[in-house]
Protein backbone atom coordinates (compact mmCIF):
# COMPACT_ATOMS: atom_id res chain seq x y z
CA UNK A 1 0.00 0.00 0.00
CA UNK A 2 1.45 3.28 -0.81
CA UNK A 3 0.79 5.29 1.40
CA UNK A 4 0.59 9.71 0.32
CA UNK A 5 2.83 12.06 2.35
CA UNK A 6 0.13 14.57 4.19
CA UNK A 7 -0.89 17.53 2.36
CA UNK A 8 1.21 21.04 3.38
CA UNK A 9 -0.30 24.29 4.00
CA UNK A 10 0.72 27.06 1.49
CA UNK A 11 2.36 29.40 2.73
CA UNK A 12 0.93 32.06 4.42
CA UNK A 13 -2.65 30.50 5.00
CA UNK A 14 -4.27 29.86 7.73
CA UNK A 15 -5.75 27.09 9.83
CA UNK A 16 -9.97 26.89 10.11
CA UNK A 17 -9.14 27.31 14.13
CA UNK A 18 -6.27 30.51 13.85
CA UNK A 19 -8.97 32.12 11.84
CA UNK A 20 -11.82 31.81 14.09
CA UNK A 21 -9.47 32.79 16.87
CA UNK A 22 -8.51 35.74 15.04
CA UNK A 23 -12.34 36.47 14.24
CA UNK A 24 -12.97 36.30 17.76
CA UNK A 25 -9.92 38.48 19.61
CA UNK A 26 -10.90 41.17 16.80
CA UNK A 27 -14.68 41.08 18.23
CA UNK A 28 -13.56 41.20 21.54
CA UNK A 29 -11.82 44.14 20.82
CA UNK A 30 -14.44 45.62 18.65
CA UNK A 31 -16.75 45.26 21.45
CA UNK A 32 -14.00 47.01 24.15
CA UNK A 33 -13.79 50.03 21.77
CA UNK A 34 -17.33 50.66 21.37
CA UNK A 35 -17.53 52.13 24.79
CA UNK A 36 -14.50 54.22 24.77
CA UNK A 37 -15.82 55.51 21.36
CA UNK A 38 -19.01 56.19 22.62
CA UNK A 39 -17.51 58.40 25.85
CA UNK A 40 -14.89 59.80 22.92
CA UNK A 41 -18.20 61.42 20.82
CA UNK A 42 -19.96 62.26 24.25
CA UNK A 43 -16.99 64.30 25.27
CA UNK A 44 -16.92 65.74 21.96
CA UNK A 45 -20.27 66.51 22.33
CA UNK A 46 -20.61 67.98 25.76
CA UNK A 47 -17.55 70.66 24.44
CA UNK A 48 -19.89 71.65 21.62
CA UNK A 49 -22.60 72.45 24.20
CA UNK A 50 -20.51 74.07 26.63
CA UNK A 51 -18.74 76.58 23.79
CA UNK A 52 -22.86 77.38 22.83
CA UNK A 53 -23.54 78.09 26.58
CA UNK A 54 -20.46 80.27 26.77
CA UNK A 55 -21.47 82.16 23.64
CA UNK A 56 -25.03 82.68 25.06
CA UNK A 57 -23.38 83.92 28.10
CA UNK A 58 -21.14 86.55 26.13
CA UNK A 59 -24.11 87.34 24.36
CA UNK A 60 -25.85 88.45 27.58
CA UNK A 61 -23.01 90.23 28.61
CA UNK A 62 -22.65 92.12 25.67
CA UNK A 63 -26.62 92.56 25.91
CA UNK A 64 -25.60 94.41 29.26
CA UNK A 65 -23.00 96.21 28.49
CA UNK A 66 -25.70 97.82 25.41
CA UNK A 67 -28.62 97.97 27.66
CA UNK A 68 -27.76 98.11 31.18
CA UNK A 69 -29.31 94.97 32.29
CA UNK A 70 -29.19 91.49 31.25
CA UNK A 71 -31.82 90.82 28.48
CA UNK A 72 -35.68 90.01 29.63
CA UNK A 73 -36.30 86.34 30.34
CA UNK A 74 -39.86 87.93 28.29
CA UNK A 75 -41.94 90.51 28.28
CA UNK A 76 -45.62 90.87 30.13
CA UNK A 77 -47.62 89.67 27.43
CA UNK A 78 -45.32 86.28 26.38
CA UNK A 79 -45.06 87.97 22.69
CA UNK A 80 -40.86 88.44 23.16
CA UNK A 81 -38.70 86.09 25.08
CA UNK A 82 -34.75 86.33 25.26
CA UNK A 83 -34.62 83.18 22.26
CA UNK A 84 -37.46 84.44 20.31
CA UNK A 85 -40.72 86.64 19.08
CA UNK A 86 -43.69 85.75 18.12
CA UNK A 87 -46.92 88.07 16.75
CA UNK A 88 -49.54 86.67 19.04
CA UNK A 89 -50.23 85.34 22.46
CA UNK A 90 -49.67 81.88 20.89
CA UNK A 91 -47.86 79.92 18.42
CA UNK A 92 -44.08 78.91 17.63
CA UNK A 93 -41.23 81.88 18.50
CA UNK A 94 -39.45 83.15 15.76
CA UNK A 95 -35.72 82.09 17.50
CA UNK A 96 -33.96 85.15 15.01
CA UNK A 97 -36.31 88.38 16.62
CA UNK A 98 -35.47 87.19 20.20
CA UNK A 99 -33.63 89.70 23.20
CA UNK A 100 -30.73 87.67 22.27
CA UNK A 101 -30.76 87.26 18.53
CA UNK A 102 -28.85 90.48 17.80
CA UNK A 103 -25.58 89.13 19.64
CA UNK A 104 -25.78 85.12 18.49
CA UNK A 105 -23.85 85.88 14.94
CA UNK A 106 -25.22 86.17 11.82
CA UNK A 107 -28.45 83.55 11.57
CA UNK A 108 -29.05 85.32 15.18
CA UNK A 109 -30.14 81.87 16.08
CA UNK A 110 -29.51 79.66 19.39
CA UNK A 111 -27.39 76.78 18.70
CA UNK A 112 -29.07 73.46 19.00
CA UNK A 113 -26.94 71.34 21.84
CA UNK A 114 -26.00 68.52 20.13
CA UNK A 115 -26.37 66.29 23.50
CA UNK A 116 -29.86 66.72 23.21
CA UNK A 117 -30.68 66.13 19.88
CA UNK A 118 -31.51 62.05 19.77
CA UNK A 119 -33.18 62.41 23.07
CA UNK A 120 -36.04 64.28 21.15
CA UNK A 121 -38.87 61.95 20.45
CA UNK A 122 -41.22 64.58 19.08
CA UNK A 123 -41.97 68.30 18.31
CA UNK A 124 -41.50 70.77 21.32
CA UNK A 125 -43.55 73.89 22.33
CA UNK A 126 -40.61 75.65 23.22
CA UNK A 127 -38.51 75.43 20.15
CA UNK A 128 -35.68 77.68 19.10
CA UNK A 129 -34.08 77.75 22.80
CA UNK A 130 -31.71 74.90 21.72
CA UNK A 131 -32.03 73.03 24.98
CA UNK A 132 -30.50 75.54 26.90
CA UNK A 133 -32.57 77.82 29.93
CA UNK A 134 -32.03 80.66 31.22
CA UNK A 135 -32.10 82.03 35.09
CA UNK A 136 -35.46 84.36 34.72
CA UNK A 137 -36.14 84.46 38.46
CA UNK A 138 -33.24 86.02 39.65
CA UNK A 139 -31.44 87.05 35.92
CA UNK A 140 -34.02 87.76 33.08
CA UNK A 141 -36.38 88.90 36.09
CA UNK A 142 -35.88 89.60 39.40
CA UNK A 143 -38.57 88.41 42.53
CA UNK A 144 -40.02 92.43 42.60
CA UNK A 145 -40.41 92.11 39.30
CA UNK A 146 -40.51 88.69 36.67
CA UNK A 147 -40.55 91.29 33.47
CA UNK A 148 -37.24 93.48 34.36
CA UNK A 149 -33.97 91.84 34.15
CA UNK A 150 -30.98 92.23 36.84
CA UNK A 151 -28.43 94.91 36.57
CA UNK A 152 -25.17 93.16 36.86
CA UNK A 153 -23.88 95.17 39.21
CA UNK A 154 -26.55 94.34 41.62
CA UNK A 155 -25.37 90.12 41.47
CA UNK A 156 -22.36 90.12 44.51
CA UNK A 157 -22.07 86.65 43.57
CA UNK A 158 -21.79 86.68 39.88
CA UNK A 159 -19.45 83.74 39.56
CA UNK A 160 -21.74 81.72 41.51
CA UNK A 161 -24.61 82.60 39.63
CA UNK A 162 -26.22 80.55 37.52
CA UNK A 163 -26.92 82.53 34.09
CA UNK A 164 -27.62 79.45 31.55
CA UNK A 165 -28.11 75.75 31.75
CA UNK A 166 -28.81 72.54 29.91
CA UNK A 167 -32.79 72.01 30.02
CA UNK A 168 -35.05 70.19 29.13
CA UNK A 169 -38.86 69.35 29.91
CA UNK A 170 -39.97 65.66 30.19
CA UNK A 171 -43.68 64.96 29.61
CA UNK A 172 -45.48 61.70 28.11
CA UNK A 173 -44.48 62.13 24.77
CA UNK A 174 -40.65 62.32 25.65
CA UNK A 175 -38.01 65.39 26.33
CA UNK A 176 -38.82 68.92 24.23
CA UNK A 177 -37.12 71.86 24.90
CA UNK A 178 -37.50 74.54 28.05
CA UNK A 179 -36.50 78.09 28.28
CA UNK A 180 -35.81 78.38 31.85
CA UNK A 181 -33.92 77.03 34.27
CA UNK A 182 -36.07 76.81 37.39
CA UNK A 183 -34.80 77.26 40.65
CA UNK A 184 -36.05 75.02 43.86
CA UNK A 185 -38.79 77.19 44.79
CA UNK A 186 -40.80 79.89 43.36
CA UNK A 187 -39.53 83.13 44.45
CA UNK A 188 -43.11 84.05 45.36
CA UNK A 189 -46.16 82.27 46.59
CA UNK A 190 -43.80 79.19 47.67
CA UNK A 191 -44.11 76.15 46.59
CA UNK A 192 -41.90 73.92 44.35
CA UNK A 193 -41.63 74.36 40.05
CA UNK A 194 -41.30 71.35 37.97
CA UNK A 195 -37.64 70.99 37.32
CA UNK A 196 -36.18 71.79 34.16
CA UNK A 197 -32.10 71.80 34.29
CA UNK A 198 -30.82 68.64 32.95
CA UNK A 199 -27.99 66.22 33.92
CA UNK A 200 -27.57 64.84 30.22
CA UNK A 201 -23.42 65.44 29.86
CA UNK A 202 -22.43 62.74 31.24
CA UNK A 203 -24.85 62.76 34.31
CA UNK A 204 -24.03 66.40 34.72
CA UNK A 205 -25.51 69.85 33.49
CA UNK A 206 -23.42 72.22 31.63
CA UNK A 207 -23.64 75.77 33.37
CA UNK A 208 -23.06 79.08 32.28
CA UNK A 209 -22.57 81.42 35.45
CA UNK A 210 -22.64 85.23 35.52
CA UNK A 211 -19.30 85.95 34.77
CA UNK A 212 -19.03 83.94 31.55
CA UNK A 213 -17.54 80.98 32.73
CA UNK A 214 -18.98 77.17 32.10
CA UNK A 215 -18.75 74.23 34.00
CA UNK A 216 -20.38 70.96 34.25
CA UNK A 217 -22.05 70.31 38.00
CA UNK A 218 -23.85 66.84 38.97
CA UNK A 219 -27.21 66.77 40.36
CA UNK A 220 -28.34 68.05 44.28
CA UNK A 221 -31.48 66.40 43.53
CA UNK A 222 -33.18 64.83 40.53
CA UNK A 223 -37.11 64.63 40.30
CA UNK A 224 -39.53 66.76 41.48
CA UNK A 225 -43.08 67.16 40.28
CA UNK A 226 -43.67 67.06 36.67
CA UNK A 227 -47.08 68.48 35.53
CA UNK A 228 -47.34 66.55 31.88
CA UNK A 229 -46.99 63.24 32.63
CA UNK A 230 -43.22 62.73 32.36
CA UNK A 231 -40.28 61.37 34.59
CA UNK A 232 -37.96 63.74 35.90
CA UNK A 233 -36.16 61.11 37.71
CA UNK A 234 -35.87 58.84 34.69
CA UNK A 235 -34.75 61.80 32.81
CA UNK A 236 -32.18 62.84 34.81
CA UNK A 237 -33.73 66.14 35.06
CA UNK A 238 -33.59 68.38 38.77
CA UNK A 239 -31.20 70.82 40.71
CA UNK A 240 -27.85 71.41 41.43
CA UNK A 241 -26.07 73.41 44.47
CA UNK A 242 -27.41 74.04 47.64
CA UNK A 243 -31.63 74.26 48.57
CA UNK A 244 -31.09 76.99 51.05
CA UNK A 245 -32.59 81.09 49.44
CA UNK A 246 -32.56 78.93 46.25
CA UNK A 247 -28.72 78.84 45.93
CA UNK A 248 -27.09 79.36 43.22
CA UNK A 249 -29.85 80.57 41.18
CA UNK A 250 -29.84 84.13 43.89
CA UNK A 251 -26.69 86.24 43.47
CA UNK A 252 -27.89 87.81 46.55
CA UNK A 253 -28.03 84.73 48.65
CA UNK A 254 -26.87 85.36 52.52
CA UNK A 255 -27.00 88.66 52.46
Amino acid sequence: MIRRPPAKRAPGAFTLIELLATIAIMALLLVAAVPALRAARDSSLASRSSSNLRQLALANLAYAADNGTFAPAQDAKNRTRWHGARTGGTGAFDPRKGYLAPYLGEDGNVKRCPLLTNLIESGSFEEGTGGYGYNAAYVGGTPDDPFMPEKPSNLPHAATTIMFATTAFARGGGLQEYPYAEPFFFTTGGGTPQPSVHFRAHGRAIVAWCDGHVTSEPPTKVGGPNHYGGDNGEHQIGWLGPEEENGFWNPRRGL
